[in-house]
């Protein structure tokens, strides 16, 4: 096993091309179902988990990306564009089409039309052995292939090598609809993770009251994690373990696209803590790296 002394972090999960199209009124009433609507349309690199390597790159920390892509085109371009940002890749070609993503955007929503094409290829194996030989101090975890039965065994594999190689975790709890799909069984696979990310939505989910608030939510879900954070958008974030809470209020933007803005939270929030930040200079760094992808467009650094 090779050691990385400036504190590798892993991050397992999905590579995707997002296929963008902004629209110019809110997505509640600018999308005119049966006819036509005029939208900004493009084309960029995707994936929760290869969004949160690319940004903590940025920030310096060193970062292996875990995952599975199609052994086409666009597996090879989503894999050029990860070396390019700085990314290491622990990554898997697989027989198939790398996995694609069509993203509804408005400045202060998303909705997305997701094919996981090779993402949920994902082997255990694999991931098994990335972990073992990367010398990492923290494995990162988006949790879409937990909530794909094709993938679930390798993400679960990632946080048992995780942990038996002794090093701290985080899940982000990624989208709210497939949590309330999954019931009791995602509680099973959050729990014991060292940090939990979860925007309010599937706060409300995991805690299974759709009125709580931001900070009982966050103190509720301490009984699956060790510190938990609550993202609350331009309410800003909060962060709760069994003893303290912690509130920071988000970075003014203009928002332009909040598609990417979690998975770029996260890494800010990583990356200041692995430096040794205290938890609320963290949160500001995670609040700090969000609104930066908020006021751009598409998900990855630019």
């Amino acid at each position: 096993m090779r050691t990385d002394p400036t504190g590798r972090v892993l991050v397992v999960g999905d590579i995707a091309t997002d296929i963008l199209a902004v629209l110019p009124a809110p997505l509640s009433g600018g999308l005119a179902l049966g006819t036509d609507t005029a939208v900004r349309i493009g084309l960029s690199a995707g994936g929760s988990a290869a969004n949160t390597a690319a940004w903590l790159a940025t920030t310096g920390t060193p970062v292996t990306l875990i995952g599975a892509v199609g052994t086409d085109d666009a597996g090879a371009a989503r894999l050029a564009e990860l070396t390019a940002a700085g990314v290491d890749c622990a990554v898997e070609r697989v027989a198939g089409n790398t996995g694609a993503i069509v993203v509804l955007s408005d400045p202060a929503d998303r909705t997305m039309l997701c094919d996981r094409g090779a993402n949920h290829l994902l082997s255990p194996a694999h991931v098994t052995a990335a972990v073992r030989d990367a010398g990492a101090r923290h494995l990162h975890l988006s949790a879409y292939p937990l909530f794909d039965e094709g993938s679930r065994p390798a993400a679960l594999a990632a946080l048992a090598a995780a942990r038996d190689a002794g090093l701290t975790t985080s899940i982000d709890a990624a989208s709210a609809a497939p949590l309330r799909a999954a019931g009791d069984a995602a509680a099973d696979w959050l729990r014991g993770t060292d940090l939990l990310f979860a925007n309010l939505d599937e706060a409300r989910v995991l805690v299974g009251d759709p009125a709580a608030d931001p900070a009982d939510a966050a103190r509720a879900l301490t009984a699956l994690a060790r510190s938990v954070v609550v993202k609350l958008g331009p309410d800003g974030a909060v962060r709760a373990t069994a003893d303290d809470l912690v509130r920071v209020p988000a970075v003014a933007v203009e928002a332009v696209d909040p598609t990417g803005a979690g998975d770029a939270f996260a890494a800010g929030l990583l990356a200041a803590e692995l430096s040794g930040a205290d938890p609320a200079a963290s949160l500001r760094a995670g609040a700090t790296l969000g609104a930066r992808a908020v006021a751009t467009l598409g998900a990855r650094p630019r």
